[in-house]
């Protein structure tokens, strides 16, 4: 079972994308590639990753 999930949802982006991974270092990865991928961003900015670390969650 993954320790740690994130919801592109929780952050306000309508998408119903959810990431789970071991660790967090594997989940940023992960948020990262969805990003570049689903919604074209390849950075993120420092607002939006302060949003992701309030958004994720720990199993």
């Amino acid at each position: 079972m993954a320790k740690f999930s994130f919801e592109c949802k929780d952050i306000g982006v309508q998408c119903n994308a959810k990431v789970d991974a071991e660790d967090k270092r594997q989940l940023m990865q992960k948020i990262s590639e969805h990003a570049k991928s689903a919604h074209n961003m390849q950075n993120i900015d420092k607002e939006t990753m302060k949003k992701i670390e309030k958004a994720i969650k720990k199993a």
